[in-house]
């Protein structure tokens, strides 16, 4: 199973790839300019670790709450990700994990099951 988790709606835009026992992860200053090129980052990061998108089983990704154009954008290029290369996504909150004591993102994948986060089900958190 290779995973990729977005996190677009903090202080950074955040992703981290999941591949087997190992994981690689990157973040950039969260501005309009790397929202536009959201897609392009992630290809990018994932091309630097020998991976596309036809070997991502798995994204996850964070609806908030937090930045209005962060979690915009990430939602979307998500969605395109799911229409055209079929791949399940979940959008978790870090509040889904309340019970947690430490929630690190390594673990978002084992916490959506736990928690039983639904798929395919976008459903935002923005900050007024």
């Amino acid at each position: 199973m290779n995973a990729l988790i977005i996190d677009a709606a903090k202080d950074k835009v955040f992703f981290m790839i999941i591949k087997g026992n190992n994981n690689y992860n990157i973040s950039y200053e969260n501005n309009k300019n790397n929202y536009e090129k959201l897609a392009l980052l992630i290809h990018d990061f994932l091309r630097s670790k020998s991976l596309d998108l036809s070997k991502i089983s798995q994204i996850y990704v964070n609806k908030g709450p937090g930045s209005f154009a962060g979690i915009r954008n990430s939602l979307s290029v998500v969605k395109a990700m799911h229409l055209v290369n079929k791949i399940d996504y979940y959008c978790f909150s870090f509040t889904d994990f309340i019970d947690e004591n430490k929630v690190e993102y390594k673990n978002i994948p084992y916490l959506c099951k736990k928690f039983k986060i639904k798929k395919n089900l976008i459903n935002p958190i923005y900050l007024s």
